[in-house]
Order: structure tokens, then sequence, then C-alpha cells
């Protein structure tokens, strides 16, 4: 007898309706998420007008004059303007250079420790750093580069060094900036990498010791390999922030001895829009700053899906 074809069963279409009624909970679960993220990241995009116009507080937004790209033009004419790009664009290249690397290799470190104890007093001593406040961190910086009192003048000293005020040196800002950065988050940074180690297949592993590699060579063909994809989106949001510092922490640390190197756009768009009111002329700042920002993402996004295939979207 020839085989017969069993007839298709069409499927049955699901309309809208039903479907919302079916899975109602999970839209009333994540709806406090949309509701955060249309507050406070969509609503305040109709205050992004300012930078065009000539924003009076008694006028409202839509009662001030338009006066198009003149604040663009004041922030980009201004003599000081190549020296706030700098600096900033400085200091956040080289803490990417720096920090980049080190949760990387904190995390294989962690990944080869077999005590699972030990790990965890590891892990935990390395992330408490990250919930120190930024007041609390330029405090302890304050005190521990003290001229006077600070351990690290007590040690030159010791050498037969004079003291040096470490916090009013322009040229050893950047360096207490980033070294303080990566001891504050190298920990906490780990944890996207020590998640993907954890999903690595062990049998890969056992056949790699089974084979006779060393500790070094599973680390170079079966750890690092793992964790590229995790690292090369890491490195994309990176690398969207070259222009958005820490303007907290800068500000605590600036002293008018390190101005030249602390002068950042961060902070002079804080002190000029507080300080003065000169709303529209820091709302053009701070959208330059996030358009910049943008278009590096979107190239570095670009470039990393050709090299590696891998992206954010």
């Amino acid at each position: 007898m020839k085989n017969r074809k069993k007839a298709a069963i069409p499927k049955r279409k699901i309309s809208k309706r039903t479907y919302f009624k079916n899975n109602w909970q999970l839209y009333v679960l994540v709806l406090p998420a949309i509701i955060y993220f249309f507050v406070f990241n969509y609503m305040p995009l109709y205050g992004i007008q300012i930078a065009f116009k000539d924003y009076k507080a008694v006028k409202g937004i839509a009662g001030s004059v338009w006066v198009g790209l003149k604040h663009f033009e004041n922030f980009f004419e201004a003599y000081y303007f190549k020296r706030l790009l700098s600096n900033t664009f400085l200091l956040n290249i080289f803490y990417l250079l720096w920090s980049f690397p080190i949760p990387i290799v904190l995390a294989i470190f962690l990944n080869q420790i077999r005590s699972n104890r030990l790990k965890r007093i590891i892990q935990t001593s390395i992330y408490v750093p990250y919930f120190i406040s930024t007041v609390v961190l330029a405090g302890m910086l304050y005190i521990f580069l003290s001229p006077t009192s600070g351990i690290l003048n007590f040690a030159r000293q010791a050498l037969g060094m004079k003291p040096i005020d470490f916090m009013s040196d322009a040229g050893a800002f950047r360096a207490i900036y980033i070294i303080s950065g990566i001891w504050q988050s190298a920990g906490w940074g780990t944890i996207l990498y020590i998640a993907s180690l954890a999903g690595v297949d062990q049998a890969l592993y056992e056949a790699a010791e089974i084979d006779g590699a060393s500790i070094w060579q599973k680390i170079r063909y079966i750890d690092f390999p793992s964790i590229v994809p995790v690292m090369t989106m890491v490195f994309i949001l990176d690398c969207g922030k070259l222009l958005s510092s820490n303007t907290d922490k800068v500000l605590v640390m600036q002293t008018s001895g390190n101005i030249p190197t602390s002068d950042i756009i961060g902070v002079y768009v804080y002190t000029v829009g507080m300080g003065t009111g000169q709303f529209s002329y820091t709302t053009a700042i701070g959208l330059f700053i996030n358009l910049i920002n943008f278009v590096m993402i979107i190239t570095v996004n670009t470039i990393s899906k050709k090299i590696t295939d891998v992206g954010l979207f």
C-alpha cells in the first residue's frame, strides 16, 4: 500500500486579546520597568530643546527664545574647549586601557581556585570596595596621600626622600584617579566573566587534562575563548563612555593644584550649570557629549561585528 501523507493540521491563530488575557501576569511584571524608563529616560528628552533656546525659568521651555546653535558655537569657540576635551578624553582612555584587563585577569585567576571557601573569601574582599561611596573614597585618598600624615609619604621619608602633596600635583591626578578606580571597581567587574566561565562545559577541562594540557594552555584555549563575547560587549559599552567621566569623583578630588589635568567637561558643566544657572549652555554641552558617545559606540560596535562577529546589536 502506498504511504498516505497525513494532512497538515492548520495552526489555530490566537488573537492579541486572547494572548494578553492568557499572559497578563507577564505584562504586569514588566510594567514597572517600562514606567521607570519612560519617566526617567524618555520624558526628559523633551528638555533637550533647551540646548537650542535661551532658556528662562519664568518663561518656561515653550516660551523661551529659539537661538539655534548659538550655545554650541560658544562652547566650541571658547579658549578652554580644547583643554576640557583633551583632559576628559585622556582621563577616560587611560582609565579604559588600564582598568579593562584587570577584571578579566581576576576572573580567570578565581576560576583556577579549587577551594570554594578560599574563592568566596577572595571574592568578598575584592567586592567590598565597590560599595564604598565616592566621598568616603576621596577622604581615604586625602588621608593616605597627605604630605604630613600620609602613609605613602611616611615611606618616602623613611627612604630619605621629601614628602609630596600628591592631591595637589597635576601630574599625579590621573594616576590616582585610575588606580583608585581599579581598586574600587575591578572586583565588581569580574562578575560577568565569572558567570561566563561557570557555564563552560567541564568535559573540556577533563579532556584537556587527559591530553596533558597545562594550566596556561587551559586558560588560553578554553577560558579565554569562552569570555571573548562578554569582553567584546563590555569593551563596546566602555567605549561609549569616553567623554562621560565620574564627575562626582573628580569633583571631590579636584584641588587648586591639579586643575590643569582635573578640569574635565563634567566638572565644568556642574560648575557653570549650578553655579551661574546657564542651563541652556550646559544642556548644549551635555547633548554634545552624548552625541559623541553615541557615535563612538556605533562605530566600535560596527568594527567589532566585522572583525569578531560579536556586537551589541
